[in-house]
């Protein structure tokens, strides 16, 4: 999941032993496929993205493998100071040769990763029978996987949704949104709902020109049956992406009632505080929303014909080969045992995102979870409408911020969505591959 930027906890040491919890076959001991023996002493580095919180149920989690596997040592730490910046450090590390064996990474990140030639390719790994592969949603797996190769393991789903404040709407007198709404519905929300005496915004978006930029697009994007590349060609300045980006544009430039956020960082805060009245926003912010006691709920997407159509942003467990089968085994293994289901109700349950399998719903974990997660059942059911993926190329990146610094000039009105996205499409020309 493109997430919003996360400060990164101190790292820690454990020893643990991996087997072959996905792997080891036959007498010897060796995994054939793999070619590692899941008896050997072999460390590794993961670098887990994580915030301080999330890192000591990581180490919750580790303590609890170690104590079923004694013999493999995991060094763990956050990897960067924030997840943003690990890209950056992966790729120095590529060239230094200090990279780690495991690392999360955004979902945006996969084509760059895959083309750097240190991805493990885990096509074969992740379609036996066990791995149950098909529970994974298909967003997050198409996110995964470039050119066919499967190049790493979701790590958590997400999707965009409406949630809207409650008692703002009640104040204005506006029906609460429904799943068929329209997205001139939302509009004339936004407009009714903005109170310039009060500093009070229908809604918000940021102009940052990040990837929290570009992806809210997409949705309106595809809805209207756009494509953001045709081949390797951009086609997100096509009629569709014009007319996408103008519904943005009314809001912000002719009613005023957008809040364009230039950090990425600011309107969730202020949609906590009760001066937004909807956000497009993910289960991520579902934290910040109980902290804050606000009344709020989610819907579906707004759409186009009826065509709810949202994105999701992935984000991966990257395993990286060192030329070592016994260290690339150990990190199959292990990231096999931190994604099965009944691991994962245990890690990204308890850190209030959604599940990464289909049959998580089915756990006692899921039922407290949605309880304790006011919102987060319709985030799951809006899994649904994840019917596509970003585009799982090298370039994806680059392209992004050309699309973003589009976005964010016609928003503030200092240019038409046609020229503005005529210009990314020429500078993202050649990118991708």
């Amino acid at each position: 999941m493109t997430t919003p930027k996360r400060a990164l906890a101190a790292g820690l040491v454990l020893t643990l032993s991996l087997t072959a919890c996905m792997g080891g076959t036959g007498d010897s001991g060796k995994d054939a496929a793999a070619g590692y023996d899941p008896n050997a002493t072999v460390e590794l580095t993961w670098w887990t993205g994580q915030t301080e919180a999330a890192e000591a149920i990581a180490e919750k989690l580790a303590a609890e493998y170690h104590a079923l596997h004694p013999n493999v040592t995991i060094k763990t730490s956050p990897g960067a100071s924030v997840t943003d910046e690990l890209l950056t450090k992966l790729s120095a590390g590529f060239t230094g040769g200090t990279y780690p064996d495991i690392s999360y990474a955004f979902g945006s990140w996969a084509g760059d990763l895959a083309a750097s030639g240190h991805a493990q390719d885990l096509t074969e790994f992740v379609n036996k029978p066990e791995f149950k592969w098909a529970e994974i949603p298909e967003a997050a797996r198409q996110t995964a996987t470039v050119d066919g190769k499967v190049i790493a393991v979701p790590a958590l789903v997400d999707n965009l949704s409406l949630i809207y404040n409650k008692e703002l709407f009640d104040k204005a007198g506006v029906a609460y949104p429904t799943d068929d709404w329209s997205w001139d519905d939302f509009r004339n929300a936004a407009k009714k709902l903005t109170d310039p005496a009060t500093n009070t915004y229908g809604t918000a978006y940021s102009v940052s020109g990040s990837e929290d930029t570009t992806w809210h697009l997409w949705p309106l994007l595809w809805q209207q049956g756009g494509k953001i590349l045709d081949g390797d060609k951009p086609a997100f300045n096509s009629p569709q992406g014009v007319a996408a980006l103008e519904t943005l544009r009314v809001m912000a430039v002719d009613d005023k009632s957008m809040y364009l956020d230039q950090t990425d960082e600011k309107y969730l805060p202020l949609f906590n505080s009760g001066r937004i009245g909807m956000v497009i926003s993910g289960p991520w912010a579902l934290l910040e929303l109980k902290e804050a006691g606000l009344s709020y709920d989610v819907s579906g997407l707004p759409g186009f014909n009826g065509d709810h159509q949202t994105v999701s942003g992935p984000d991966l467990w990257v395993l990286l080969d060192h030329d070592d089968p016994n260290r690339a085994g150990a990190a199959r293994d292990f990231i096999a045992w931190m994604t099965s289901a009944e691991t994962d109700a245990k890690w990204n349950l308890t850190l209030g995102n959604l599940p990464l399998r289909s049959t998580e719903a089915l756990t006692p974990e899921f039922a407290a979870y949605t309880k304790e997660w006011p919102g987060s059942q319709k985030f799951f059911d809006n899994l649904a409408n994840a019917k596509q993926a970003r585009p799982t190329v090298s370039g994806y990146a680059q392209l992004s911020r050309n699309v973003g610094d589009a976005i964010a000039a016609v928003l503030q009105g200092a240019a038409t969505p046609q020229a503005a996205l005529d210009d990314a499409a020429k500078k993202s020309a050649g990118l991708v591959g």
